[in-house]
């Protein structure tokens, strides 16, 4: 049923903001997304042309809105430490020029996971990875532009899911496009914490159905799908092949080696710490505003990925 809501995402044609467009559109909003190539048509979702780096896009693709998501990613991640800040300057002016909240995937990059064990609303952010650093300042002019411009984040783990390209689970763990013989085990440890972009997009849903009750600066946390031994994704994995699966461990003394080269490398041994220390995301608070947290449970969840993914 449409409600005549209107949301604009940014970054539609990536994981998050692929399931969060789906998951408003279930709930009955209007959905425009903004990309650079645009999508071939989806039932429901208007798509415009436009780069979340001109401020011109993003304030013409925005006329009308009540909810910006910002969910976007400089093309094919370059310069990232270098565009994200610009690109949320111009969603805050955007959303500033009409009236609307801005909805921010969090991630878990912000803190040092060796000190949080527990991430809440009110932890210390205090980042040890180059992407923490511009994370935590990306919130920060969040947090400036309220209550003036009000937003939301919904901080959750490593997504995965139909549709998330971009991940740890579909980039390293697994290969797509061909059945599943290996399984590649990440976790230093256990405890790392996992979310499933169904799940996740619906969370956002419920959330900006109850504008009422947000706060003009929201950030809640998105416990999702904990791996307690740091197997039970590869397990999973077994269990959906309904086979054994070939295990093997990542090389994070390779990515250390190579990280002066940049690429994966780099990136991978920026943000190792957060694959060694366990850590849980307390969602009292998105459970007080929606009631239960969605969740799929893992067997359902890593079926369907790898269902998707052409790995069955």
């Amino acid at each position: 049923m449409e409600t005549g809501r209107t949301a604009l995402v940014l970054g539609a044609t990536g994981g998050i903001g692929g399931a969060v467009a789906a998951a408003l559109r279930h709930h009955g909003w209007q959905v425009r997304a903004m990309a650079r190539t645009p999508a071939k048509a989806v039932q429901g979702i208007r798509w415009v042309e436009g780069d979340a780096m001109r401020g011109g896009d993003v304030l013409r693709a925005a006329e009308g809105a009540e909810v910006i998501v910002h969910a976007v990613n400089p093309a094919g991640y370059r310069d990232w430490d270098k565009l994200l800040l610009p690109m949320i300057g111009n969603t805050i002016a955007a959303a500033r020029s009409c009236g609307a909240r801005v909805v921010l995937p969090g991630n878990t990059y912000n803190f040092d996971p060796a000190a949080v064990p527990l991430l809440g609303a009110d932890s210390p952010q205090q980042p040890r990875s180059r992407k923490g650093l511009v994370r935590r300042e990306l919130e920060a002019q969040l947090e400036a532009a309220a209550p003036g411009v009000p937003s939301l984040i919904l901080r959750a783990g490593d997504v995965f899911g139909p549709g998330a390209r971009s991940s740890w689970f579909s980039q390293a763990m697994v290969q797509p496009g061909r059945p599943l013989r290996r399984v590649t085990e990440i976790s230093r440890g256990p405890g790392h914490s996992w979310a499933y972009l169904p799940d996740l997009g619906e969370a956002f849903a419920r959330l900006l159905d109850i504008p009422g009750k947000l706060e003009p600066f929201e950030r809640v946390q998105f416990e999702g799908l904990v791996d307690a031994t740091g197997r039970d994704m590869s397990e999973a994995a077994e269990r959906a092949c309904g086979r054994p699966l070939r295990r093997v461990r990542f090389s994070w003394g390779l990515m250390r080696v190579l990280a002066p080269f940049g690429g994966l490398p780099r990136e991978a041994a920026d943000i190792a710490d957060h694959w060694r220390h366990p850590v849980r995301l307390d969602n009292r608070r998105l459970e007080t505003l929606i009631g239960t947290e969605p969740r799929t449970s893992l067997d359902a969840a890593i079926r369907a990925t790898l269902a998707e993914m052409g790995c069955l």
